[in-house]
Parts: structure tokens; sequence; C-alpha cells
């Protein structure tokens, strides 16, 4: 039986149809209900419901045998996993944003209170640019940080923008782009090679069939 970790949120309609394609019956998932386990008619899949930051975890310890899960999230949490498909899903952007007019000032302040939900991505981008932040982390709507005088910038994901301009805030400085990803257990991998392969591949051709569905 292969284990698939899915991150409540955003990402889950999406994740749930991609795997559809990819031949995994998804009907028991799809069924009003609070329970986080649910089963293949067969049995031989098993998904459990997660929040987000918690897919690296149950992936890396082997509860699950791979999970899907934002490009950000990986980042933020850096477990050890093998990381095997870019899902083309939940597309964003990791960005520091602030008010217009810090656009050319902010960087060249000695202290700079950076508000975020992504500690560790912020700290080590801030880092690798050589400058000193101090990392104020925040679990709700960071754009308050700047609003309140809580921080100076923020670093956050951001999709359309729209969140952004209406509060009066711009992007400073894109970080990277993130989209959800599929990845595997590095145990998995090797003792459920046939099983988690096969799945990999049908997912790969399920990306494939939408993509070209999208051209078409």
């Amino acid at each position: 039986m292969i284990t698939i970790a899915l991150a409540k949120g955003r990402l889950m309609e999406k994740a749930v149809n991609l795997l559809e394609i990819a031949g995994v019956d998804c009907r028991q998932l799809k069924q009003p209900s609070r329970k986080l386990i649910f089963f293949t008619p067969d049995r031989q899949i098993r998904m459990i419901l997660v929040k987000p930051n918690d897919v690296p975890t149950y992936v890396e310890y082997g509860i699950a045998d791979m999970g899907i899960v934002g490009k950000d999230t990986l980042l933020e949490e850096g477990r050890s996993l093998y990381e095997m498909l870019d899902l083309k899903f939940g597309q964003c952007r990791l960005v520091v944003a602030g008010f217009p007019e810090k656009q050319d000032v902010w960087i060249t302040r000695s202290h700079t209170r950076v508000a975020t939900k992504y500690p560790n991505i912020a700290r080590n981008y801030f880092l690798h640019k050589g400058k000193n932040v101090e990392i104020i982390k925040l679990n709700g709507s960071v754009e308050l940080g700047p609003l309140t005088g809580l921080a100076d910038v923020i670093v956050d994901i951001v999709e359309s923008g729209r969140t952004l301009k209406e509060n009066g805030l711009v992007i400073l400085e894109e970080i990277c782009s993130v989209s959800a990803r599929l990845v595997v257990n590095r145990v998995s991998l090797k003792m459920k090679n046939r099983e988690t392969k096969a799945l990999i591949d049908n997912i790969q051709m399920a990306l494939e069939e939408r993509k070209n569905g999208e051209v078409n």
C-alpha cells in the first residue's frame, strides 16, 4: 500500500483532480466528511489529509510514502526528501513587499524588521544578501506588519498581487517562483520502488494529459 499526504487548503482540489487523472479513485475523499484518512476501493492507496507545513514531516518520517505540497513549504521546512515533479499548479511568487516609498531605501537601513510566515526562508534569503534583519514570525495577515509599523517589509507568497495593492503595498524584490511539488520518502523509493515508480509515472502522464488538454 502507498500512502500519500495531501495538503489541506488551496492546493487540495487540484491535487485530487490530478490524482484522478492519474487513475487514483478519490471518490471517498470527495464526499462530505470530517475524516482525515481515506482509502481507494482496492485499498492499495491511502490518503491522509494534513496541514501543509506537516506534509514534509509525514513524508520524511515515512508515515507517508509521498506527498503533494507547495515549494514554499518545502523551502521553509528543509526536510530530507526527494522532490520528484513540479506539478505546475498553485503557482505564485515568494516576494519581499512593502510601501512604494521604501523601494530604494529599505535595503540600506542598518536594521530592518521583516514580518513573515516563512522565517527560515526570509533569514536565509537576507543572510545570502549579507543583510542583518530582525525576523518577526506572524501566523495571520502579514500585510499588517508594515501597515501597523510592526515591520519595515514582509516576505510572503503573492498570486495576483491584489491584497498587496489594496493595502498600499508593492513588490520590492522577488525571491523565487513556487508551485505544487510531488515529494517522495527516500526509503520508500527504494523499498517500494515498483509501486511508487508506477504512481509517479502515472502522475507524470496525467500532467502531460492535462497540459495537452489545455493546449487543445
